[in-house]
């Protein structure tokens, strides 16, 4: 495993548009056959991926701060600490999210996100 000090440009792009709030900048990273795990609730496809994202991203108004970046395995792991308008019940503060991307060319083809620790 190795600290980066930047983010690749697909992992930077992920954080740029959630951040930015972008939709449709989001949406363009991922494969059509991509797979999303977020703490095991498994969203498979484009169309999948954008309904999640959309109620659990943008309308909550998520942002991330990126805390460490590494690659590990092929994939890059990215821990940020997550602000927004979402439930926090049963949630640590702050919410620390380990974002596991896998990528295939410029597209990215897994995300599983993670409460750090966990």
């Amino acid at each position: 495993m190795t600290i980066q000090r930047e983010l690749p440009l697909l992992a930077e792009s992920y954080v740029r548009a959630t951040n930015d709030h972008d939709r449709s900048g989001f949406h363009s990273l991922f494969a059509d056959n991509a797979v999303v795990d977020d703490a095991g609730r498994m969203f498979r496809g484009l169309d999948a991926i954008r309904e999640w994202s959309n109620r659990e991203i943008f309308d909550a108004q998520v942002t991330f701060r990126v805390l460490d970046a590494t690659d590990a395995d092929g994939a890059i792991l990215i821990t940020t600490e997550v602000e927004g308008n979402f439930d926090r019940t049963g949630l640590p503060d702050p919410v620390i999210i380990i974002h596991r991307l896998r990528l295939d060319g410029d597209k990215i083809v897994e995300l599983t996100c993670r409460l750090a620790g966990q």
